[in-house]
């Protein structure tokens, strides 16, 4: 029965969780603006592990969300995952976040008759979506879209959530759309899909794993210093 590490930072929820032979031993979130992840998440590590009666020694795998979302909080856990699998020597299974937030979503509405379309926040009215069938396959791949009263038509008929749902609330109020208000990818999400994935021994190699983004960055450069 394999102790996994649950980690997922790419919103603002910084979540952690231990689990064994898919079962949720503890867990530890925090959703917040001011993004914590630096802050928390080593210090969340600590405490379910302790809060499990276990050791980081204890570890079989660690399993880690790879977005798409936010840029500063995947580099933050995908770092703290890749320290303990080197460190360790052990496995690291690399989660989508859209698939965690389904299956938050899940945890909640078990039955689903409809499609349904985790929404991640990609700041003002885009998001980073995908389809799930109601028997829980991911759909296509992940994208970025910008929700309007077109776009949110074309989804009927389908359940909604998360925090890019969330924000656009008023766009879900038509028939053959449902949406769930406050769902988010808690890290106990992971815990079936991570033993699911280590019974299969279908790991991603610790040196070469890296985020999905959902989009390149938006970097610009900074202004010239006028020279008198």
């Amino acid at each position: 029965m394999p102790l996994i590490l649950c980690i997922e930072t790419a919103t603002k929820l910084c979540s952690v969780a231990s689990s064994r032979d898919g079962v949720v031993l503890a867990a530890r979130d925090l959703e917040s603006d001011q993004h914590v992840h630096a802050e928390k998440v080593n210090v969340f590590i600590d405490a379910v592990m302790t809060e499990a009666g276990t050791r980081l020694n204890d570890l079989d795998a660690v399993a880690v969300g790879i977005g798409p979302g936010s840029y500063t909080g995947l580099r933050i856990g995908l770092s703290a995952a890749k320290g303990l699998c080197y460190a360790l020597d052990i496995p690291i299974i690399g989660i989508s976040t859209l698939r965690t937030l389904h299956d938050s979503a899940r945890a909640q509405q078990p039955t689903l008759s409809v499609d349904a379309w985790p929404m991640i926040d990609a700041r003002r009215m885009e998001v980073f979506t995908q389809r799930f069938s109601v028997n829980g396959q991911g759909i296509d791949a992940p994208v970025p879209l910008v929700l309007d009263e077109d776009r949110a038509v074309s989804f009927s008929p389908a359940l909604v959530f998360g925090d890019g749902a969330d924000k656009a609330g008023d766009l879900w109020l038509r028939e053959g759309i449902t949406h769930i208000p406050g769902i988010r990818p808690h890290a106990s999400a992971m815990a079936q899909e991570a033993e699911r994935r280590y019974a299969q021994g279908a790991f991603d190699d610790v040196a070469y794993l890296v985020p999905t983004y959902g989009k390149a960055a938006n970097i610009t450069q900074p202004k010239k210093k006028s020279v008198d």
